[in-house]
């Protein structure tokens, strides 16, 4: 499978995009003055604790408090605690961390009002962006992430991946980092770094240590100044790169020049044979309509997403709860047929497209499909048992329910940051944008989709596309264009004739005895302004 990484650097923010043999498979979109991302480390204040829930709210600089739960302390809070209050203030000499005194590890089960108190400084770590009215959730577990190692100050064991099942290359990798690491540092051997040398991993060890060390100076300079960040996770950028680079990566290109060599000098570190795949872009046509990912964000962002077999999903969405709602369209209700067998197949084609929607939208939560009903249990085992696969290689934490007696499929799914929303409809030209209409960039894909209906659903001999003239002449350009390549697969079955009384995206089918033939589906309608963002 062949991946690329596109970036899309604007000066509001930066777009992310990793395409699998073309195909978008992962977008992300990030503010360039986006703060309290996952993996800042900050210097806080112990604002309000919470007995019943047994947390406390946190003040980091954001405008809602973090929330901090008895569980996130660790072990080795207090450790880290006794740590700070002997950490001197201003520019002083920082101790050194193998001077670090383990004490007691904090009990799993206790009350929060017996370690913290109110105005209390301690240092925190963001495990989930603040999403909607919610703070960030935030962890005194502290760690540092890199690409094969995730350093842990203030603990001695050595973890490996449980993705890693070779035993030998489990006390290889164990082996090997015990020896490099530093005292008083804990690891995690990501999987990645299965067949990888003591030499490389020496090195990520260091720059990891390297990096901890300027945050204890940072820690050490805002003591009596908090809350104030100790240290900032890298760029979207690279943590996209750091978690999902692989050496089947084709190319990584962005239209940005220091991006690109903020990157290029990051692979270079990380993967040095691959350096020469980052490629600066700086072609005048923007780089998202160059690789199609315009087309594709707009095609699969929608509240209504099509796919196969003239379906389509409909996708809504709470701050805590996705519906996604299976409908079959009007080719499995109007071709008959066996419902249950229609049904299933339909039901299997969804899965795969709500397993693409989950990974592309970064849905978290609770996530609910309502699948098209069916009655027979070999079918609902099978279309689970196919979620089950599709989402083994899900990097988020997850977890699928068998089908309820409704049809139901339940899903959780880890929510780290706010779901990525794309809006894909545009102002309405007729109507002076009173509503709003679905792209016009997908429309032709939509005829294409309905004259395969009409031909090959509805069996008919002939018939003939009216539309307006601005869409007969899109349809027109290119080679092969789109009216050439739908001649060639209907010869002396399809007419497209101009009508100029048709208003922008208005269009009809004529049967050969003139009769209007009926491909109207409920999503086509124009969206009254006022709900066009609900």
């Amino acid at each position: 499978m062949e991946s690329k990484l596109i970036l899309n650097v604007s000066p509001e923010d930066i777009e992310i995009a990793l395409l699998e043999d073309s195909a978008l498979v992962e977008y992300a979109k990030e503010s360039r003055a986006a703060t309290f991302a996952v993996g800042n480390i900050y210097i806080a204040k112990v604002k309000k604790l919470l007995p019943g829930l047994n947390a406390a709210f946190v003040e980091v600089g954001y405008e809602k408090e973090g929330f901090l739960h008895y569980l996130d302390l660790g072990a080795n809070f207090h450790t880290i605690d006794d740590f700070l209050d002997k950490l001197p203030t201003g520019r002083g000499r920082t101790p050194s961390m193998n001077k670090v005194a383990f004490t007691q590890e904090t009990p799993k089960s206790g009350l929060i009002t017996n370690v913290l108190k109110v105005g209390q400084e301690i240092l925190v770590q963001v495990t989930k962006e603040p999403i909607s009215t919610k703070g960030p959730r935030l962890t005194a577990e502290i760690s540092i992430a890199g690409r094969s190692i995730v350093l842990i100050p203030f603990a001695k064991k050595v973890n490996v991946s449980q993705k890693i099942v070779d035993n030998k290359e489990r006390n290889r990798l164990k082996k090997a980092v015990n020896s490099v690491k530093p005292q008083n540092y804990g690891a995690i051997v990501r999987t990645v770094a299965e067949g990888k040398d003591a030499s490389e991993l020496k090195s990520e060890m260091e720059v990891l240590v390297r990096r901890w060390e300027d945050a204890l100076r940072r820690i050490q300079k805002n003591r009596k100044n908090s809350p104030a960040l100790i240290l900032e996770e890298v760029s979207r950028a690279q943590s996209v790169l750091r978690d999902h680079f692989n050496r089947g990566f084709e190319s990584i290109v962005v239209n940005d020049k220091d991006v690109y060599e903020e990157l290029k000098a990051y692979i270079g570190l990380i993967e040095p044979s691959k350096a020469g795949i980052v490629k600066y872009y700086d072609d005048e046509a923007p780089i998202f309509d160059v690789y199609n990912i315009t087309k594709q964000l707009k095609s699969s962002f929608g509240r209504v997403v099509p796919f196969k077999k003239g379906a389509y999903l409909v996708i809504d969405h709470t701050e805590a709860l996705h519906v996604i709602d299976v409908n079959s369209g009007i080719r499995l209700q109007k071709e008959g047929g066996d419902q249950e067998n229609s049904a299933f197949e339909v039901n299997m084609l969804a899965v795969d497209e709500v397993a693409h929607q989950m990974r592309l939208r970064d849905m978290g939560g609770i996530v609910i499909i309502d699948l098209i009903d069916m009655h027979n249990q070999v079918h609902k085992d099978t279309v689970y048992n196919r979620m089950v696969e599709l989402l083994e290689n899900d990097s988020a934490k997850h977890n699928v329910l068998p089908l309820t007696k409704f049809g139901l499929m339940q899903i959780t799914r880890q929510r780290v940051r706010p779901v990525s929303y794309v809006n894909t409809l545009e102002p309405c030209p007729v109507c002076g944008s009173v509503g709003r209409i679905h792209s016009s960039l997908l429309f032709t894909d939509m005829l294409e989709r309905k004259v395969a209906f009409v031909f090959e659903t509805l069996k008919l001999k002939h018939a003939t596309l009216f539309v307006h003239p601005y869409v007969y002449a899109y349809m027109k350009q290119g080679f092969p264009s789109i009216l050439l390549r739908l001649r060639f697969r209907y010869p002396f079955k399809l007419k497209v004739i101009p009508n100029h009384n048709f208003e922008y995206l208005q269009y009809k089918f004529i049967d050969a005895d003139g009769n209007e033939v009926d491909v109207f589906e409920k999503h086509d309608v124009i969206i009254p302004k006022s709900e066009a963002y609900k």
